[in-house]
């Protein structure tokens, strides 16, 4: 039996959300919590198997309520829910703990898929273990693929990225996906959190 907390300061966006995850396999309960503080005041009580919490929220917003959470609870599957952009956010929600994320514009499809695994994940108990594994497998970046990380934490562009550096925005892009490569991650969200995990960006 699985239960999924989904938290959002919107009414709609969270009615929304809660129906496409009610359809998801394997999930039985769907609860809505509009704010980071309530999260932090019912999850305990509670116990989800799953949160989606959005980044962006009024009060302590969604990635200071992650934290907090995953401080007080390690254990506790918080999955974000974010806009395209906002890779600093999601990093550091990811780097303290957080499973990892999904944007707000996601098919139906790609949000069950990003539940499931998710729920998977949780089940298996890997969340602690992956990430000691990646402060053993600390991959040895170059002064030029760490500047283009750290400009990515930063929420700059890659062209922002380029005129910092003195460099073209072809020459950023290369960095860029050979620094993907290294770290084994798909897109910015997922290399700046790996980053912000192994201590790369701060």
């Amino acid at each position: 039996m699985s239960t999924v907390m989904v938290c959002d300061d919107s009414p709609l966006v969270r009615e929304n959300l809660r129906r496409a995850v009610a359809g998801v396999a394997g999930v039985t309960r769907v609860t809505g919590a509009s704010s980071g503080e309530e999260v932090l005041t019912r999850w305990p009580l509670e116990r989800p198997a799953l949160v989606l919490v959005d980044v962006r929220m009024p009060g302590i917003g969604g990635v200071e309520a992650a934290r907090r959470l995953l401080s007080r609870h390690p254990g506790a599957p918080v999955l974000m829910l974010t806009v395209a952009e906002d890779v600093e956010g999601v990093a550091r929600a990811v780097a303290a703990g957080a499973r990892g994320y999904v944007v707000k514009d996601a098919s139906r499809a790609e949000l069950a898929a990003a539940v499931v695994g998710a729920l998977a994940d949780v089940g298996a108990g890997r969340a602690r273990g992956s990430r000691r594994d990646d402060a053993a497998t600390a991959p040895t970046l170059t002064e030029r693929e760490l500047q283009v990380l750290t400009g990515m934490g930063r929420g700059r562009s890659n062209a922002e990225i380029g005129k910092e550096l003195f460099l073209s925005e072809d020459t950023v892009k290369t960095h860029a996906r050979r620094l993907f490569r290294k770290l084994g991650a798909a897109d910015r969200a997922q290399a700046v959190a790996k980053g912000f995990r192994l201590g790369l960006v701060h």
